[in-house]
């Protein structure tokens, strides 16, 4: 499923192949299998007084590679988003107004065990990709 040309990250589609979600940045593709994550949820702050900012949280199962050219941009190290969840994870952002359209999508191709609901962050909760894990450093 593309994401708007207006999303935060518009190099980045999430689309159906199989039992993978891939991601693309408009230069290589990456997939990253259902069977590798531990949990799939959305995550959403309030940006000013009318504003909420969403994203799509990947919590894999075991190590992520982090200096991924197409990935790497993606990883966040954060608080873990349930029990037994990992710190680092894939944090897609989603584009004002498809956060439901986003939600039926990864609702109708992931596994439902992997669906870990909707829940609110803190302010500004997208963060920003760690230059220090960008590939060739």
């Amino acid at each position: 499923m593309p994401l708007p040309q207006n999303s935060p990250a518009p190099d980045a589609t999430v689309v159906r192949t199989g039992r993978r979600g891939a991601l693309d940045n408009g230069r290589a593709r990456q997939n990253i299998p259902w069977d590798v994550l531990a949990g799939v949820g959305m995550q959403w702050s309030q940006f000013g007084r009318r504003v909420k900012q969403y994203s799509i949280e990947l919590c894999p199962s075991g190590p992520i590679d982090d200096r991924d050219p197409v990935l790497w941009a993606l990883v966040r190290d954060d608080e873990p988003i349930g029990p037994g969840l990992p710190r680092l994870r894939y944090r897609l952002p989603v584009p004002p107004g498809s956060q439901e359209q986003v939600t039926a999508a990864v609702r109708r191709y992931a596994p439902p065990h992997l669906w870990l609901g909707e829940a609110q962050r803190e302010p500004g909760h997208l963060g920003r990709p760690d230059p220090s894990r960008r590939p060739g450093r």
